[in-house]
């Protein structure tokens, strides 16, 4: 199947609701907490999406093709859970790493966002796991220009993570997003033998590698849904969606309270919000 190339119409559209789900983020941020549970956050989350921001929880009742309906607004995954980890009545402890994975629908278009939080008091190989994640998804945003393929995100991942010891799960990737949630192409955060397309300017797909503090492999619980390390060591996740532009690339999952990138990320400079 062909990757679409975005309209001006439904780039603006598309940005609209990348901010909006990483609104939902930043409005999320102060709650997460030791002792709050993350069925609690998730109610926060569900509100905020349908009477603040009036928009659909688009992982509600999402059922892939032979899969249970998801259950719950948000995905919550903590420690070693590395995706879909459903939202109940765990409470959040003390240096806890987790992500939440929003993704809400406005207007017809998808905003599909994850940011990763440390609860409380931090620990060092947490703390490590985060940050190099968070590097290893602007090493792969770095390599998006035009000229450039979708293989060379993976090669960039790789070797950021690499030399830290760390792995990255290769079952999972980026997808494309517009009208619908899950699109082409796949965007592995490895490199891989086959050949990728190259970018083109009005793509929009997201890049979310997963890291894992120890190997690669993972494996499904019997909920349908949660993932988690084989080995039981960390995992951690950053997600946003990229935008191809004629000399580079853009942000639309963008808001005043999303991580600044690292200082040596050349390609994308955070807006100043008033």
């Amino acid at each position: 199947m062909a990757i679409h190339i975005k309209t001006p119409e439904e780039i603006a559209g598309l940005r609209i609701a990348g901010r909006l789900a990483s609104e939902l983020l930043d409005y999320l941020t102060p709650f997460v907490k030791p002792g709050i549970t993350t069925g609690e956050l998730d109610k926060l989350a569900y509100d905020y999406t349908v009477n603040v921001q009036k928009c659909i929880p688009a992982c509600l009742g999402y059922q892939p093709e032979g899969m249970t309906p998801y259950p719950a607004t948000t995905c919550i995954s903590i420690n070693h859970v590395v995706c879909h980890g459903i939202p109940g009545e765990k409470k959040l402890k003390h240096g806890d790493i987790v992500n939440i994975d929003v993704t809400i629908v406005k207007d017809g278009f998808f905003g599909d966002n994850s940011r990763m939080f440390i609860v409380g008091q931090p620990t060092i190989a947490g703390k490590r796991l985060v940050e190099a994640t968070w590097g290893c998804m602007w090493a792969g945003i770095e390599a998006v220009r035009p000229g450039n393929c979708f293989n060379d995100i993976g090669i960039a991942c790789w070797e950021f993570i690499k030399p830290l010891g760390l792995s990255i799960v290769h079952e999972y990737g980026g997808h494309g997003i517009g009208r619908v949630f899950h699109g082409e192409p796949h965007v592995c955060h490895v490199p891989i033998t086959a050949p990728t397309a190259k970018f083109e300017p009005g793509m929009i797909f997201t890049v979310e590698p997963m890291v894992n503090a120890g190997k690669r492999h993972i494996m499904d619980l019997n909920d349908g849904w949660t993932v988690v390390t084989k080995d039981r060591s960390l995992s951690a996740q950053w997600e946003l969606e990229v935008l191809v532009t004629e000399t580079g690339y853009d942000i639309l999952t963008v808001s005043k309270g999303m991580p600044e990138p690292p200082a040596w990320v050349k390609g994308w400079k955070k807006p100043t919000f008033a």
